[in-house]
């Protein structure tokens, strides 16, 4: 039997706190990563969040980004590093917060958007990110993209790693990210993005937009919680791993 964790970004949009798509997919994910007010997000929405992955038992993650909730952090933003390492320390602290509140702890630290992005391809920014994570806490799991060299330097920095790899996303042949800007860097069939985490869980691979096959290693799968139809891919991904004999399971109980 072989285990995978699934991942979702939460706590980003209040209509999807509040109308049940976010408990829709709680289902079917074992963690969340769950905004910090700097995207998007408030107190209200990471407690509600958090409460109700609480509900199913999944685990909570902080999802640190840059503050520029007009571009949904998903726009460079060039800050320092210094600047870089102070906004993930006070993001995760106040989700961590929060948290304690609520009667559960934070597991993992995931970046948001540009700054995800950003640091898997600058070692330099994604220093930055664990000496922001480090301030706070040592004892999480940072979350970064597979195959990338941002996870390198995570665990030089002393953190134990978690590779991502995304069922919801198309991959350039360098094995980065497809750009939203491009019409087709989502993949939003329930069937598509199935196939998709198969791939990555059963045979350590992706399918570049190119066509060619790429070597991808992931501790976890991410589905993001804004694609159209999550609720539906979701459920599809996880029903095609376990006809496959692979267990979603949280990164809180693998071992990494």
């Amino acid at each position: 039997m072989k285990f995978i964790d699934i991942n979702c970004d939460m706590g980003e949009i209040p209509e999807h706190v509040s109308d049940g798509l976010q408990e829709s997919l709680l289902p079917h994910v074992t963690s969340i990563n769950v905004a910090c007010g700097a995207h998007a997000g408030d107190e209200q929405m990471m407690r509600a969040t958090i409460e109700q992955a609480m509900r199913f038992h999944v685990a909570v993650g902080a999802h640190p980004g840059y503050a520029d909730r007009v571009h949904f952090g998903r726009e460079l933003l060039h800050l320092s590093p210094q600047e870089i390492a102070d906004s993930v320390f006070d993001q995760s602290c106040t989700l961590a917060a929060i948290a304690a509140a609520c009667g559960t702890a934070v597991t993992h630290v995931k970046a948001h958007g540009a700054l995800y992005n950003q640091a898997a391809r600058d070692p330099e920014i994604a220093r930055a990110i664990a000496e922001g994570v480090a301030r706070w806490h040592r004892d999480v799991v940072l979350v970064g993209l597979a195959g990338s060299q941002m996870l390198d330097v995570f665990r030089d920095a002393g953190f134990p790693v978690a590779a991502e790899a995304f069922a919801d996303r198309r991959y350039e042949p360098d094995g980065s990210l497809r750009s939203r800007r491009f019409a087709d860097a989502l993949i939003s069939d329930p069937a598509e993005a199935a196939a998709q985490a198969i791939r990555i869980a059963r045979l350590n691979r992706i399918i570049a937009t190119s066509g060619a096959a790429i070597p991808v290693s992931a501790q976890t799968i991410c589905i993001h919680g804004d694609t159209p139809g999550a609720p539906q891919i979701a459920a599809a991904v996880v029903a095609a791993l376990r006809q496959s004999r692979i267990t979603p399971r949280s990164l809180t109980e693998a071992n990494l």
